[in-house]
């Protein structure tokens, strides 16, 4: 754990500020979560929070509370460059580095004349001035927990800060399944139920929301799915071709890589997506046991995460992309087959 600098932020924060508190591009659950829940906690602090975004974010996350507030740099740019200009520090939640955001929010960020908090789980963040960094955690979520009681505040947490917190866990754990997910960390969801989060109404609220495409481009991405035994691997790809038959939208794909990991034998699951508008293919790496997708995507495909989740991209195409993949699963192929042994 990096710790840096807390008690001289917690005297910065005795007094009310004007603060800015962002996560990362493409937002997932743990992303709106531990902002909205940041914010909370802070608004009831007496300071004034905006929570911006980079980008939008899927439907099924638009119920959390406070959802509405939330600013987005790509479409709402004047109203963020204004808020990022009154503002006295701007927290940075759920990822590491400032390119994280997108180029232009990067280049706004990167002439901030004030300090950077960070709060964030991934491993090898740069050097902000105050941060909170923790690459044991389940999710950021569980940090903002834990910083709001380093802070003597947990008897501040509500209904709205707990339904979001239990969010952000619930799904950076893989409905608290993943190897991340520890002791400590049903102890703070039982708070956070005793505090007001109602943990069947929120899976419901992210998990049953389908829509009818989504379930059509499920089927699709199933249908796609490959399998190489030899290096208890599976992986699954969609084309920008696939994703417009069904109408894809923000968040339909988000889950997917998971089928790929759940069959019997496989311990590296990824997913293949491409996005012709930015010219990329987008990856999701997931794996079980010991054998690092972090390092992997590190290593070749300019991403980067968690030793169990992590994503990466390509500029190849589809096709080679896959390839190159492929050609590289040699090279680890004692890794993978001794990656879930005991």
């Amino acid at each position: 754990m990096i710790l840096k600098r807390f008690e001289e932020l917690r005297e910065f924060l005795e007094k009310p500020r004007n603060i800015v508190v962002i996560g990362h591009k493409n937002p997932d659950g743990d992303a709106v979560g531990s902002t909205l829940g940041l914010k909370h906690y802070l608004d009831k602090k007496g300071h004034t929070v905006q929570v911006l975004m980079p980008n939008e974010y899927p439907d099924f996350l638009h119920w959390i509370p406070g959802s509405e507030t939330v600013k987005r740099f790509d479409r709402q740019n004047n109203q963020s460059v204004k808020a990022l200009g009154r503002s006295e520090i701007i927290f940075l939640l759920d990822f590491n580095a400032l390119h994280r955001v997108g180029d232009d929010m990067k280049n706004t960020l990167e002439k901030y004349e004030h300090d950077f908090a960070l709060i964030d789980h991934h491993q090898q963040p740069d050097d902000f001035a105050y941060m909170y960094s923790d690459t044991s955690m389940s999710s950021t979520c569980q940090m903002v927990y834990n910083f709001i009681e380093m802070m003597g505040d947990v008897a501040m947490i509500d209904k709205n800060i707990a339904t979001c917190l239990y969010t952000g866990i619930m799904t950076d754990t893989g409905s608290f399944r993943f190897r991340s997910t520890t002791s400590q960390t049903h102890k703070i969801i039982a708070d956070l139920i005793d505090k007001g989060a109602e943990n069947d109404r929120i899976h419901s609220n992210v998990h049953d929301a389908n829509s009818y495409n989504r379930l059509l481009l499920l089927g699709q991405a199933l249908s796609n799915l490959s399998i190489l035994p030899e290096y208890k691997t599976a992986f699954i790809s969609l084309s920008q071709e696939e994703k417009d038959k069904f109408n894809y939208e923000k968040g339909d794909t988000e889950g997917v890589v998971n089928y790929a990991l759940s069959l019997k034998g496989i311990v590296f699951g990824v997913i293949f997506i491409e996005d012709k508008e930015q010219g990329i293919v987008k990856i999701s790496f997931r794996s079980k046991g010991k054998f690092s997708v972090n390092q992997f995507a590190r290593n070749h495909f300019n991403g980067g995460g968690h030793d169990n989740a992590a994503g990466g991209r390509s500029t190849s195409g589809l096709e080679d992309t896959i390839e190159k993949f492929k050609t590289l699963l040699p090279t680890y192929k004692e890794e993978l087959l001794t990656s879930y042994e005991s």
